[in-house]
């Protein structure tokens, strides 16, 4: 399907569900004024309350009858909600509450949700309560209510987990999907522990907001709170995460090199490479993340340990009226005037007088270490647009390599009888003209992953990859895009103006094809074997 993360829609819809019917059965329902339940705080309130009773009940094995949930009702009246209510109407409450609520008056509760894998809405049971029939003293046959999934379910929900135990539950069924190969659930988790550290950092970020506008109205406590949260979520977690990104692409490198040298995967396969590469993108953003958290937590701290002490200067701060402590000292004692400067001197910020000591003369002068080790220190001068401008020539280095080897193939291709060639017939061409075979192959690691991006998108129109780029904004091309790069070699190479189409397929029966003496990131020659690959490429009507 084209959006992934509608696969499991309609389960989440079941959540949705049981809050909805749930409201459904309850809203414009008279019965909650006649009892003094105005409020829709109240009333739901109430309905949660008496569901943890049930709840509470089923667990320790005990009857729950109507008699019992009337008595229940009762007694958190008195104590708590204060509603003018006798014995009998509790118990009249609890009645409407079980059997009109949660219970539909015994009517069956759906709630639909859409199916997109299979384009239609999914209709789902939703059951809260359930009954049996139980025996009082051994004489009296009683309704006796208990929980269902659902009531579970929805129940459990409502009871928040520490957001550190989020984190570590999630990463736990993470690790234990990954070990089990199941990618597709796999990559949901990894989704909600990425949105479980964004949310950790947004938290950061307005508390920061709420120090800076008035640090007096962040409490100690809530400091405290998410002091103790940012440690718990930077404890261990890069490590882990780190760990998990080289085992996914461990696992994502064998299955292409599978692809590429032994055989093609099944679809199976190919959907377990979809799923690792989204693995590893989320597990990258995880880490960034990570170090989002780590950078902002410090800068917390320092925020609100610099506005504190900022408060606490000017609480040291004495404030006083001129006009009483000034104007009328002086009308009262006019000599005063000739001490004014006193009073006026830290108002200039001027220097206190220096009093030179005759004794520091006559003592044994010593080289300060501090000075002497200032002395024999190194100073390196780091230019850092110079460094980037190396970088950036070394991207631009790298980045030639990809296109004169792409190039090469699709030249060959192009001179070749009907416009198509294979890797065997390239293998021959190359294998004595030792310059041309550098050319076409920089380095083992730049051809693999052309032919691996070749293979990867099989057939490419150059018509329609134009299209595309004309309706998107896009960034200066800063690693190896193959689409960008056979538009940009088309429209500057005029040998590859006239083409139209790129075919690109592996000869499974052809057997492999050796390129001998070719070089890897390290300058060492090596032989390197590869599946044999046809390239063919369609040229313009008329060229």
């Amino acid at each position: 399907m084209q959006y992934e993360f509608l696969k499991h829609f309609p389960r989440r819809m079941k959540n949705v569900g049981l809050y909805t019917v749930l409201i459904q059965n309850s809203l414009q329902k008279t019965t909650w004024k006649q009892h003094g339940f105005q409020k829709t705080d109240e009333q739901f309130n109430l309905i949660f309350a008496v569901m943890l009773y049930i709840m509470e009940q089923s667990l320790k094995e005990e009857n729950c009858t109507m008699d019992d949930i009337g008595a229940y009702i009762d007694t958190i009246n008195v104590q708590y909600f204060r509603k003018d209510m006798s014995y009998e109407d509790c118990r009249g409450l609890g009645d409407f509450i079980v059997n009109v609520i949660l219970s539909n008056e015994g009517r069956v509760m759906h709630f639909d949700g859409y199916d997109f894998e299979e384009n239609a809405y999914q209709s789902m049971h939703i059951s809260y309560v359930a009954n049996r029939i139980v025996y009082v003293d051994q004489d009296f046959k009683r309704t006796s209510y208990y929980l269902t999934d659902d009531g579970y379910n929805l129940l459990l929900a409502t009871l928040e987990i520490e957001n550190n135990m989020k984190l570590t539950i999630h990463e736990m069924i993470f690790q234990m999907h990954l070990e089990k190969q199941s990618y597709d659930k796999a990559a949901d988790e990894i989704k909600n522990v990425f949105n479980l550290l964004r949310i950790q950092l947004q938290k950061i970020q307005e508390a920061m907001g709420k120090i800076r506008r008035n640090a007096l109205n962040y409490s100690i406590r809530d400091y405290e709170q998410i002091l103790h949260e940012n440690l718990e979520t930077i404890d261990d977690t890069k490590k882990k995460f780190q760990n998990y990104r080289e085992m996914v692409k461990s696992r994502v490198q064998e299955l292409e090199e599978t692809n590429i040298n032994v055989r093609r995967l099944s679809p199976k396969e190919e959907e377990k490479l979809w799923h690792l590469r989204e693995i590893e993108w989320y597990l990258n953003r995880t880490i960034d993340e990570h170090q989002k958290i780590l950078g902002s937590h410090l800068d917390l701290k320092a925020l609100y340990t610099r506005e504190l002490e900022d408060l606490t200067r000017m609480s040291l701060i004495r404030r006083f009226s001129l006009r009483t402590e000034l104007y009328d000292k002086l009308l009262e004692n006019p000599a005063a005037l000739e001490e004014l400067e006193y009073f006026l001197r830290p108002l200039f910020n001027q220097d206190a007088e220096k009093v030179y000591n005759l004794n520091k003369a006559f003592q044994l002068q010593r080289p300060v270490r501090r000075q002497t080790e200032e002395d024999i220190r190194e100073q390196i001068d780091f230019d850092e647009e110079a460094w980037e401008q190396e970088q950036e020539r070394l991207r631009r280095e790298k980045l030639k390599r990809y296109e004169q080897s792409l190039t090469g193939l699709l030249e060959q291709a192009v001179r070749a009888e009907k416009g198509e060639i294979t890797l065997e017939q390239v293998e021959e061409q190359v294998r004595e003209q030792t310059e041309i075979r550098d050319r076409l192959i920089p380095n083992v690691e730049i051809f693999k992953e052309i032919m691996v991006e070749l293979i990867k998108n099989r057939e490419m129109d150059l018509d329609v990859l134009r299209k595309e780029r004309s309706q998107f904004i896009q960034d200066q091309q800063r690693e190896f895009q193959l689409n960008e790069m056979l538009l940009q070699l088309t429209e500057e190479n005029p040998e590859l103006a006239d083409v139209r189409r790129i075919r690109v397929e592996r000869l499974e029966k052809a057997g492999t094809v050796t390129f001998a003496g070719i070089r890897n990131e390290n300058g060492e020659r090596k032989d390197i074997r590869c599946s044999n690959v046809r390239i063919c490429v369609d040229l313009k009507e008329g060229a």
